[in-house]
């Protein structure tokens, strides 16, 4: 019997993991990253607005008293991820589905049923994923030849963005 309780600790654990993965698959990272470019400030805000709209996003907002520009675009949910995510609950209900045959038998015949649950954490990512989001750019000079980019938005835009300056230093 301590083996059996012992593993369904564990099979109830990883469920309640596997919730808050799921949950964790549509949260916001957004996150705020400084550059220096050696551009001018027009060269590099164009560079950065040619980015963005290649990215789909729009200008909705310019601030010229702050040179800070705010772009708006939809990130769409991944079709990968949301059937990861409905493989990973699948996988999750069936261990649960075999414990609870394991330890109240009558139940047998009933618990495979859980399985058809699964499909649920694709939907919820699915539904919950594709959001828009919005893009903080400020330009800063701090000499005629480069410019000082800070950035706030998704940690995933942040990281495209970085592989298209090329040449720029991260602060």
């Amino acid at each position: 019997m301590p083996i059996i309780s012992s593993t369904l600790l564990l099979t109830l654990l990883m469920t309640v993991g596997l919730l808050f993965f799921v949950r964790a698959s549509v949260k916001e990272r957004l996150e705020t990253q400084a550059w220096q470019v050696n551009q001018s400030e027009l060269d590099c805000a164009a560079a950065v607005e040619a980015h963005f709209l290649s990215r789909a996003y729009q200008v909705v907002g310019v601030d010229p008293q702050e040179n800070r520009v705010t772009l708006r675009g939809f990130v769409a949910p991944s079709r990968f991820m949301a059937v990861f995510l409905s493989l990973l609950a699948g996988c999750g209900c069936l261990c649960l589905a075999l414990m609870l045959t394991t330890l109240w038998p009558p139940l047998g015949p009933f618990t495979p049923l859980l399985v058809l649950g699964a499909p649920l954490a694709g939907w919820f990512y699915w539904q919950r994923a594709g959001r828009y989001e919005e893009v903080l750019v400020r330009f800063e000079a701090p000499h005629q030849d480069q410019c000082r980019l800070v950035v706030t938005g998704h940690r995933d835009e942040l990281a495209v963005l970085g592989a298209t300056l090329g040449g720029a230093t991260s602060d």
